[in-house]
């Protein structure tokens, strides 16, 4: 940076995590004192839409020219900014949502923090900056997302209660499903998602958003109740994919356990992508056949063919996965049911379709109904001996 007026300073994520002695995955700074076009002219590359950021020309990392912004309609899109050469770092880091995140640091290793995020950071509090919080309801799932990583943390009783007024004031119920899905589905990626779902519980966030989801702290039992929560804290620790997680989440969903109804509701709801919907889906149509084991070659045949398994054996796998950890206090991924189930996949992968049909067309040409006949008939033969061995 050239001398003069014009600062920057590394802001948010990265001085918390540095401080924390975590690593710093990406870095965020603010630039006071400059304009736009002097941004530019330094080379850097504008590519903010509603407010100016630059990327800086060898490393690529984001500026954002220091700004204030202004509460003009509901929902966390209802903001105008403003950025100016005379905003400071101070008013910029006022509009932050949480102490933790607002704290800065100049170029020569100063520590900038006009909120005492240093304090919280060490005794573990997620504290809000100012009631400005009250203005963007995304900072709820946000500030939930933050207790599901940072897990020894705890939230303010003050921002406790300013999140139950936003809830109450309706503002939650501004949020467009996409971007309620970008914070939901990074907190299960995070390392006890539970501390996410009870947030969103005890604040009332998760009863407007996602109703279905309120059986989860309302009935026990299975996978249900509070046992799904140990379970999906349970993915977490098993390094899990994000369809297994929702998968497993799911399964509390609705009436019943395999209410496969309300897990569409709820993915619909979010707009959830199709692999996850998928997952949850199927494992909920599927669980109970899963978890008393394959039975009889035809039905086992039948719900690899329903479950595509054939096509997409790492999404059958998935759903094994999802289910051993739901059931875990049940049984485990090495427990008979589970191992039974991958065994009847491979077995019936086993088969050389192409060379079955090839055989059927030509002694019967024209008729390919005989050869799904064929291909279904070896597959079945092939996973009897797994079968067999369930039965004895």
């Amino acid at each position: 940076m050239p001398s003069g007026s014009m600062q920057r300073f590394l802001v948010g994520g990265a001085v918390r995590d540095r401080l924390l002695g975590l690593p710093v995955q990406d870095r965020d700074f603010v630039v006071v004192g400059a304009s736009p076009q002097e941004m530019v002219a330094l080379g850097y590359t504008p590519v903010g839409k509603d407010f100016p950021v630059f990327l800086h020309p060898t490393t690529h990392e984001e500026h954002a020219l220091a700004r204030t912004e202004r509460k003009t309609a509901p929902g966390y899109r209802g903001f105008t900014f403003h950025a100016a050469a005379d905003v400071t770092l101070e008013q910029d880091l006022a509009r932050r949502d949480l102490t933790i995140n607002a704290m800065a640091q100049a170029e020569d290793g100063t520590l900038v923090d006009p909120f005492d995020g240093q304090h919280d950071l060490q005794q573990g509090i997620l504290r809000h900056v100012s009631t400005a919080f009250l203005e963007d309801p995304v900072r709820i799932l946000r500030l939930a997302r933050f207790a599901a990583r940072f897990t020894r943390f705890t939230v303010a009783p003050e921002t406790a209660a300013l999140m139950r007024t936003m809830v109450e004031n309706g503002e939650v119920d501004a949020l467009v499903p996409e971007r309620v899905w970008q914070e939901f589905s990074r907190g299960l990626m995070e390392a006890m998602p539970s501390r996410m779902l009870e947030v969103l519980h005890d604040c009332g966030a998760l009863a407007r958003m996602l109703p279905m989801l309120e059986p989860v702290w309302t009935l026990t039992g299975g996978v249900r109740g509070h046992s799904v929560l140990a379970a999906l804290d349970a993915s977490a620790g098993a390094g899990a994919a994000l369809p297994v997680r929702l998968a497993i989440l799911l399964q509390a969903a609705g009436t019943t356990p395999t209410d496969t109804a309300a897990i569409d509701a709820v993915c619909a709801r979010l707009k959830v992508p199709g692999d996850c919907r998928d997952l949850a889906v199927m494992t909920g149509r599927e669980r109970e056949a899963l978890r008393t084991g394959p039975g009889l070659a035809t039905g086992a045949v039948a719900l690899l063919e329903r479950c595509d398994a054939l096509r997409k054996p790492a999404r059958f796998h998935q759903m094994l996965e999802a289910l051993a950890l739901a059931l875990a206090g049940q049984f485990s991924s090495a427990s008979p049911p589970i191992a039974r189930w991958r065994a009847v996949l491979e077995a019936a992968r086993s088969v050389d379709a192409g060379s079955v049909a090839k055989h059927v067309a030509q002694a019967s040409p024209g008729q390919p109904q005989r050869i799904n006949d064929a291909v279904r008939a070896a597959r079945v033969a092939a996973v009897m001996p797994v079968c067999d061995q369930q039965a004895h």
